[in-house]
């Protein structure tokens, strides 16, 4: 006798999101289009606020005035100068390729806003007799996909150098593109921390092990190594000061975006800071709890204090990177690639056996801790003794060929 057994809608496949709980509508397609506009549109003003608040912050802490002419406080100074790029001429090199070119852009801004589509900066709300997530898509595979959005970011850079026909774009692209594929092992380890100790790949998932109280965050819960590492390792993959080496004007002349005006330029100035925005994001999520907080049992409250708590941590996060900018000096590039191979990545290693034994038995994680410990104490000896010996070999590691 055989039993039924009943099928799964193939689309709790593709999503969690519970407007689709009974199937594809109508309504329920205008609500997601509606939530990929809004998001849009959120991330494109956040663009503009975070530009005039770095340019002004930074203005206070060198005793500068900063903005001040174009609007209240300077505010519509970001629009005027997008207003400006716009209209300026854009100019294609003569050697460049025309087709991949004009894509690069595209390939660093994209990537950016996709991002930022799985990151729930809400809890449920019901429209029009459906209940959805306050974020564009909850997929199963949600920290798989920020982390291929975070890899494909390398190729607009890389190609933007290439494409622009001159050797100073493309010396910029590659110290770019090596800069990004050196933190993104660090950074990805960190990550796989976060997923090893919720159990989850969703973004919701991830935010809801950490909640109700404070110290179920996964900062806390994971003892604050990976989120130091997953810091260190978007501060580098954003470009951002003091890991700023792709833009060295002393040494690059911008960089991998040399050659480009006009729209285009503007393009990767807009990916920056989407980025900046959208990883700052991403770290309230992954670490502190999301929109998780204090909520006053008040009918408008409950649905509008996870929004403002989301918003205050993701501020706390931006302001850090603008002091970064105003206070740190820029990195060698050789200090650059040496902190992500040789501690960041050990660092996040070891740390991800560290909590995997701690997820099997107090025992098994107190002796791995210990076997960290200790390999901690060897590495810099070796390295120590490494370089000793290339020294006295006049920097060279091995004998030339016949020598």
């Amino acid at each position: 006798m055989t039993t039924a057994v009943p099928m799964t809608p193939r689309i709790a496949l593709v999503t969690s999101d519970p407007v689709f709980a009974h199937g594809v509508d109508l309504t329920a397609v205008l609500i997601v289009v509606v939530k990929v506009l809004l998001a849009f549109g959120l991330l494109l003003v956040s663009v503009i606020l975070m530009i005039w608040f770095e340019r002004k912050l930074i203005s206070d802490m060198q005793n500068r005035i900063g903005p001040n002419r174009a609007g209240p406080w300077g505010l519509l100074q970001t629009l005027a100068d997008g207003t400006k790029l716009l209209l300026k001429e854009d100019l294609l090199p003569e050697r460049a390729d025309r087709v991949v070119y004009r894509l690069a852009p595209f390939l660093a801004a994209i990537p950016a806003f996709l991002i930022f589509t799985i990151v729930p900066i809400g809890g449920a709300v019901h429209i029009l007799g459906h209940t959805t997530l306050l974020q564009v898509a909850d997929p199963p595979i949600g920290i798989l996909f920020l982390l291929a959005m975070s890899g494909v970011g390398v190729y607009g850079l890389m190609l933007a150098g290439w494409a622009s026909g001159s050797k100073y774009p493309l010396l910029g692209a590659v110290r770019a593109s090596a800069q990004m594929v050196s933190y993104e092992a660090a950074l990805g380890l960190s990550v796989v921390a976060v997923v090893l100790v919720t159990g989850s790949l969703t973004t919701s998932g991830i935010v809801g092990s950490q909640a109700p109280h404070v110290w179920n965050w996964n900062v806390i819960r994971l003892g604050i190594v990976p989120f130091v590492v997953f810091l260190i390792a978007a501060t580098a993959e954003l470009n951002r000061p003091p890991f700023d080496l792709a833009e060295g004007d002393s040494e690059l002349v911008g960089g991998f975006h040399t050659e480009y005006t006009s729209w285009l330029f503007s393009m990767f100035y807009l990916a920056e800071f989407m980025n900046t925005i959208s990883w700052s994001a991403i770290m309230v999520t992954l670490f502190f709890g999301g929109p998780d907080g204090p909520v006053f049992h008040v009918p408008v409250l409950n649905f509008l204090m996870p929004i403002a708590w989301f918003a205050v941590k993701t501020f706390a996060f931006l302001f850090l990177y603008v002091w970064f900018r105003a206070a740190l000096p820029r990195f060698r590039y050789d200090q650059l690639m040496n902190l992500g191979w040789r501690y960041l990545i050990p660092i996040s290693l070891g740390w991800l056996l560290v909590v995997a034994g701690f997820q099997i038995s107090l025992a098994v994680g107190a002796a791995t801790f210990g076997a960290a410990v200790l390999v901690a104490l060897v590495l810099p000896r070796a390295f120590a003794v490494g370089k000793a010996r290339h020294e006295e070999s006049g920097g060279h590691d091995f004998d030339r060929v016949g020598g």
